[in-house]
C-alpha cells in the first residue's frame, strides 16, 4: 500500500480540519518569535493548510508578535490569515488589558485574537475568569487532572466557557495517566462541554517517543491525537466506557486505518459523521509546537487510504 496525499474531504477532513493550533513558541520547539511567525505563514501554503488552526501566543508577547509579523516580507504575508489564541498568565486582568489594546490596534482585519486560554484550579477561579473575559472570545480553562473534575467541569459549564486538558510535557513524570484523561473526557462528554487538548500530541498514534528534539532525549509513552479524538468520540456518542479506553490505549499503528468513510481499528469503527460532530461540538483542537510532524507522520504511517 502506498501513502496518499490527504484528501480535503471525507473522514480525513472531519478529523483534521483546523485541528492543529500552532504553538511553536513553546517547548519542546521553543522557537524565537520571528521563526514561529514565519512558519505559520509558510504552513498556509502547504497542500494540507486546511488542518492549520490558530497561532498560540502568550498575551504578554503580543507586541513582539506584531513586530515579527510586520517584519515579514509582503510576499510572505500575501494571502495569509492570522487567527490567534492568547494565553493568560498569573495576572489575567493585566493580560486582558493587553489583549484589548491589541484588538484596538487591529480593528479592521489582520491579526485577531479569537480565543483565550488560562489555568483554573478551583471553582472560584473558573467563575472569576468566566466573568472577567468578554464573551466575544472563546475561553478555554485548563483543569487539573486527578481532582474533583465533576465540580470543576460543572463550574466551566455554568460559566459558559470551555475546558482544556494537558496531555503531556517534556518530563515523563508530568504525563497524566490514561485513567485521568478518560475521566476528563467522560466528564466533559456528560456535561456536553467542548474542550481543547494540548502537549504531547505530536504523533497520531499512542507510542514511545522522544520528549524533546535533542539528540539522545529521554522517551515516554505519548498519547496519540487520533487516540484522544477516538476516545472523545466514543464518549460523546454514548459508547461504552471500555470502548473509549480501547481507543485511547490502541498502539497498533499498522492496524489503525483512517479512510474516506471513517476511523477503524481491531473491530472498532467511528464513521465520518461521528468524527465530524465530535470535532464540531466536542474536541475543538489540539495544541502542538509542530504543525508538520503530526500530519507528515500520519501520511508516513500509511494510515490514510484512497
Amino acid at each position: 500500500m502506498t501513502p496518499t496525499a490527504f484528501a480535503a474531504d471525507g473522514a480525513t477532513r472531519a478529523v483534521l480540519a483546523g485541528l492543529v493550533d500552532y504553538a511553536g513558541l513553546f517547548p519542546p520547539a521553543g522557537l524565537p518569535m520571528p521563526e514561529a511567525v514565519a512558519n505559520f505563514a509558510r504552513y498556509q501554503r502547504r497542500e494540507d493548510h486546511w488542518a492549520l488552526g490558530r497561532f498560540v501566543v502568550p498575551a504578554g508577547r503580543l507586541v513582539e508578535f506584531e513586530e515579527a509579523l510586520q517584519a515579514l516580507s509582503e510576499a510572505d504575508r500575501l494571502g495569509t490569515r492570522w487567527p490567534l489564541t492568547a494565553l493568560l498568565g498569573p495576572d489575567p486582568e493585566a493580560d486582558l488589558r493587553l489583549v484589548g489594546a491589541f484588538g484596538e490596534r487591529h480593528p479592521h482585519g489582520g491579526p485577531e485574537v479569537l480565543s483565550l486560554e488560562a489555568k483554573a484550579a478551583s471553582t472560584a477561579a473558573i467563575a472569576s475568569l468566566g466573568a472577567a473575559v468578554p464573551k466575544r472570545y472563546e475561553l478555554y480553562l485548563e483543569l487539573p487532572l486527578g481532582g474533583d473534575l465533576s465540580s470543576l467541569g460543572a463550574a466551566v459549564k455554568t460559566a459558559g466557557v470551555r475546558a482544556k486538558v494537558r496531555t503531556g510535557s517534556v518530563r515523563a513524570e508530568e504525563f497524566p495517566s490514561p485513567d485521568d484523561v478518560l475521566s476528563f473526557l467522560a466528564t466533559c462528554a456528560r456535561l456536553r462541554l467542548p474542550f481543547k487538548a494540548t502537549a504531547g500530541l505530536h504523533h497520531p498514534v499512542r507510542g514511545d517517543a522522544p520528549l524533546t528534539y535533542l539528540a539522545g532525549a529521554d522517551t515516554a509513552v505519548m498519547f496519540g491525537y487520533l487516540n484522544v479524538l477516538a476516545a472523545a468520540a466514543a464518549h460523546w456518542h454514548g459508547r461504552p466506557a471500555e470502548e473509549a479506553r480501547r481507543w485511547l490505549l490502541a498502539d497498533d499503528r499498522p492496524g489503525l486505518r483512517l479512510d474516506r468513510e471513517g476511523l477503524r481499528w481491531d473491530g472498532l469503527r467511528l464513521d465520518q459523521a461521528e468524527l465530524a460532530t465530535t470535532r464540531r461540538d466536542f474536541m475543538q483542537s489540539i495544541g502542538s509546537c509542530s504543525f508538520t510532524e503530526p500530519l507528515d507522520e500520519l501520511k508516513a504511517l500509511v494510515m490514510v487510504t484512497a
